[in-house]
């Protein structure tokens, strides 16, 4: 089967960002991603899922933090300098940010949110991420997808 190139993959060859693509069989609809990791054979820990959230102020960021957790809406707002944050509806997401639910990369949004990792990514040799469509991920170095989404780190997570 011809590997299909996404958006992603296509922008991280652009700026030669050496990654890995993995693709996973999928229904019609959004497989979370404890389902993904288990399906690709992949350690919980290293598969992080986008999720996109506002803030009081109205303005939206990028949360992405391991499939197994739950991100802490408290600390995830105060990491961001926040009052409050709470998640965008999933009717929302594709205008905001050109992806569909289950297909969210932070890589190649419509527009480059700020954008907080939790902080496990630090100690990982590789992380995956959706590569921006559902059947895909790709895999590169934390540090390159950091730099590549002008990211953070904190702890925004609950486990």
């Amino acid at each position: 089967m011809a590997e299909q190139k996404t958006n992603v993959m296509r922008l991280l060859e652009q700026k030669k960002i050496p990654y890995t693509a993995h693709s996973y069989p999928h229904g019609d609809g959004a497989v979370d991603g404890v389902t993904v990791a288990r399906i690709t054979g992949q350690d919980l820990a290293k598969v992080f899922k986008t999720l996109v959230a506002q803030g009081a102020s109205r303005r939206v960021y990028v949360f992405v933090i391991p499939v197994a957790a739950e991100l802490a809406l408290k600390k995830a707002a105060k990491a961001v300098g926040e009052k409050s944050i709470a998640m965008v509806k999933v009717s929302e997401l594709l205008a905001l940010t050109g992806y569909v639910r289950g297909g969210c990369s932070p890589v190649g949004m419509k527009k480059l949110y700020p954008t907080t990792f939790h902080s496990s990514i630090e100690g990982l040799d590789t992380v995956l991420v959706s590569a921006g469509k559902i059947g895909w991920q790709i895999e590169l170095e934390p540090a390159e997808l950091i730099r590549l989404t002008r990211g953070m780190t904190a702890d925004i997570a609950e486990e």
